[in-house]
């Protein structure tokens, strides 16, 4: 079953429909609640390798639903540490829980400053109400 819709006010969104979880000088990426619900059931995720770098605004890894392939686009640099293989070996875990245990990678900002270039919840959600 699909999360319901929802926004944290703890993260910061890109216009691409992803989010960041910031967390000191490392944040965790994932797709926001708009993204995967207009995407539909999540059957692959193609991650990253840990250790690479990505730049914000480009794509870092692809997600496969039903309907479409889709690039995951970053909304900050930096460099991957972590991938959640639980999303690689069960994609799907994505749409039932878009910002816990759903999150794809985790990377260490390269550029710290590109944060404050995000939306905030409400931002975001004025946003997505324009889509």
């Amino acid at each position: 079953m699909a999360a319901a819709e929802s926004y944290p006010d703890d993260l910061r969104y890109h216009s691409e429909h992803d989010w960041a979880r910031i967390e000191g000088d490392e944040a965790v990426l994932g797709v926001t609640w708009f993204a995967q619900d207009a995407l539909g059931e999540l059957v692959h995720y193609e991650p990253p390798e840990d250790g690479s770098d990505v730049s914000r605004g480009a794509s870092y890894g692809e997600v496969e639903s039903v309907k479409a392939v889709s690039d995951v686009i970053a909304p900050l640099s930096g460099t991957i540490v972590a991938v959640n293989t639980k999303v690689v070996d069960e994609p799907e875990t994505v749409n039932t829980d878009p910002y816990g245990e759903g999150w794809l990678v985790r990377i260490k900002l390269s550029t710290p400053s590109e944060v404050d270039e995000l939306m905030d919840a409400d931002a975001y959600r004025k946003f997505v109400a324009e889509q």
